[in-house]
């Protein structure tokens, strides 16, 4: 009987020893590899993104001419002047694999700052989570950052001229919409949408297969969420 008591006694310890490591994996753990892998993300999508082709080549975040301007592009191309509104478009978006870069150090230090409660509801949430809070909590100082690179890339290339020239034209067809009025603007936001697009594809990507995490404890906590 008191070998039985024992052995009960030991069993229950080691769980309660299991028990605790689950809990602490949860807190500390858990915060410096959502910080791990938030930073794996990151890197990838800004190297991903910044670099020739990083937009223009990528069809789920090739920027566009925006809404009733871009209806109008189609009639213009049906008018012979497809290489101009081709022109146009590469220029936007190499416009944007210029500032994307200057997105990583911000991003890097919005992980840092991130709470343990931070963590835990962002452990907590959906495939997205950790880049909804990076898009909360960097999208301004981003954007400030990117704008001026943005507008200096399309000057030089011509693209301002080009877009305002081509929202003239859209306007006679009855097509301008206010919103994209500056090129530099539009683009910024889209540059924007298509940074945090690859960072979720990251975030969602490590979530699903915890053996894409970089480190090793990014690997242990993300295989504990999925129960791997």
């Amino acid at each position: 009987m008191l070998r039985i008591t024992t052995l009960v006694v030991s069993l229950v310890l080691s769980a309660s020893a299991f028990a605790l490591s689950l809990s602490d994996l949860s807190q500390g753990d858990a915060n410096k590899a959502l910080k791990d892998a938030l930073s794996q993300g990151t890197k990838v999508a800004v190297q991903q993104l910044g670099k020739p082709g990083g937009f223009s080549n990528d069809p789920d975040v090739r920027i566009e001419l925006p809404g009733n301007i871009g209806k109008a592009s189609r009639m213009l191309k049906m008018m012979g002047m497809g290489a101009q509104v081709e022109e146009l478009e590469n220029g936007m978006n190499k416009a944007a694999e210029a500032a994307v870069p200057q997105a990583q150090a911000l991003l890097l230090d919005a992980v840092k700052k991130m709470t343990v409660n931070d963590a835990k509801s962002i452990l907590a949430g959906g495939n997205d989570s950790a880049t909804q809070y990076l898009n909360k909590t960097s999208r301004e100082q981003i954007r400030a950052k990117f704008l001026p690179i943005i507008k200096q890339a399309t000057d030089q290339v011509g693209v301002a001229q080009q877009y305002n020239a081509l929202a003239s034209k859209a306007s006679g067809l009855g097509a301008v919409d206010a919103r994209y009025g500056s090129v530099e603007g539009y683009v910024t936001e889209q540059a924007l949408n298509g940074l945090f697009t690859v960072i979720a594809e990251q975030e969602a990507g490590i979530r699903q297969n915890p053996a894409q995490a970089a480190t090793s404890i990014a690997k242990k906590v993300f295989g504990v969420l999925m129960g791997n």
